[in-house]
């Protein structure tokens, strides 16, 4: 990925009463070096991020990732970031943004052994072209997440309902993905029970009811399927979490991954058995998608 701009964050204490944090934002060519060889990010993957679309300039649904960026390092027991100072870094980083879609990276690290702060910083690149998989679909496989449903419950340090930056066992299930032909993955349980994909939520739907699963299940609450339930909502449609067997991936009249970058992806095909896409109904949510929303 071709990052455009970065910057660095100077953490503010979540009770520091400035106003503006200018001067704790410093720009960085995002090509030169810039951590330290002890930092606990690239060490042990010890940190959170969130990814926000930006569309023509605008950061989508800014205040709600930032508000799972705290939730993520409450979990992780992360000093509380000062989500007024990273509304200015996000601002500052998307005035660099150019015409179309980008994504904005937030970091927040444990730092470096023993250091005195956080380390933080916050990127920016053009997004990925996302139209093939938007209009004609993708291919999934389920993955088995090697867990039961009951985990999350009995172990809440697997910090499952987290989005930290150890990332390698996601990007391992869309490796398995591409080598089962398929283009991306749905986790489940071991125990039979849909979760996520190793990116984005999951959102099925049976005739006028959508249905996403729990979020309480060990996933990761999504904000565009937040954002998509509110949508669908004022359209009419009802809309549900619920405990969902992997029958049900098979049962839907249609199906989605969704995520912040990449928004509706209609699943075409689930474990080589195809499902109907809906492209008509597919555009008008990614229309949605793409409209300034904060």
């Amino acid at each position: 990925m071709a990052w455009r701009y970065a910057l660095v964050i100077d953490p503010a204490a979540a009770d520091d009463a400035r106003t503006d944090f200018a001067d704790t934002l410093t720009e960085i060519d995002p090509a030169a070096p810039a951590l330290s060889v002890g930092e606990l990010s690239t060490q042990r993957g010890d940190g959170i991020f969130e990814s926000i679309g930006v569309v023509d300039g605008h950061p989508q649904e800014m205040n709600a990732h930032l508000e799972r960026l705290a939730h993520s390092a409450r979990l992780c027991d992360l000093p509380a970031p000062h989500l007024e100072q990273w509304r200015q870094a996000i601002a500052q980083v998307a005035d660099a943004a150019e015409p179309g879609e980008s994504v904005i990276k937030l970091i927040l690290s444990r730092g470096v052994e023993h250091g005195p702060t956080p380390t933080a910083w916050v990127t920016l690149a053009p997004a990925p072209d996302n139209t093939r998989a938007r209009e004609r679909g993708i291919r999934v496989v389920t993955l088995d997440r090697g867990m039961d449903s009951g985990a999350p419950a009995r172990a809440p340090w697997l910090l499952l309902g987290a989005k930290t930056l150890s990332y390698a066992v996601n990007m391992a299930a869309i490796r398995e993905a591409k080598r089962r032909g398929a283009d991306d993955a749905v986790f489940v349980t071991s125990d039979g029970f849909v979760l996520e994909g190793p990116t984005s939520s999951v959102l099925l739907r049976f005739g006028d009811r959508f249905v996403t699963p729990e979020p309480g299940s060990g996933i990761l609450h999504g904000t565009t399927q937040v954002s998509l339930f509110d949508h669908l909502a004022e359209r009419g449609f009802a809309t549900a979490y619920e405990e969902l067997p992997v029958a049900a991936l098979t049962e839907a009249d249609a199906a989605w991954l969704v995520s912040s970058v990449r928004l509706a992806a209609p699943i075409s095909a689930i474990d080589d058995r195809g499902l109907p896409i809906d492209a008509e109904f597919t555009a008008s949510l990614n229309r949605y998608l793409l409209s300034p929303r904060d």
